[in-house]
């Protein structure tokens, strides 16, 4: 890890491997999934970590500081202090990040896009929300 040491995250709450959760999730701590999550994952607390393992997934946008990730993410990950990709990790969405570190192997299916923690001084989220803006257009046959 570059030079630099990680401090060792509690485990809070865990998702285990043959448990699927429906729903939008927010934590404090740290969040570690074996499982599946359908819906959003977001920390509630700065210093917070999620970690995803070689069997988890998580369906949904996430916005945590600190993420670990080895499974599978379908959706936009938003990590404002750092995100490690080990081997295994899949994302299919863009990524912002203020640190990242990538082992060979692991897949960005989308962009990565740098955020210095500089540029959201004022905000309470690392990040801006998505906008909810755009609405979905439904093309039927005539």
């Amino acid at each position: 890890m570059l030079g630099k040491k990680r401090r060792a995250t509690k485990i809070d709450s865990l998702i285990g491997q043959q448990t699927e959760i429906k729903g939008d999730i927010e934590f404090a701590g740290g969040l570690h999934v074996d499982g599946r999550s359908i819906g959003n994952v977001r920390a509630s607390e700065p210093g917070s970590m999620l970690t995803v393992s070689d069997r988890g997934a998580v369906e949904g946008e996430v916005r945590v500081p600190n993420i670990i990730l080895n499974g599978l993410v379908i959706g936009d990950v938003y990590a404002s202090e750092r995100i490690e990709l080990a081997a295994q990790a899949r994302v299919q969405g863009t990524v912002y990040y203020n640190l990242i570190e990538m082992a060979i192997g692991a897949e960005v299916n989308g962009k990565l896009v740098h955020q210095s923690s500089n540029e959201d001084q004022g905000s309470k989220t690392p990040f801006p929300e998505k906008d909810e803006s755009v609405s979905l257009i439904k093309i039927s046959e005539s």
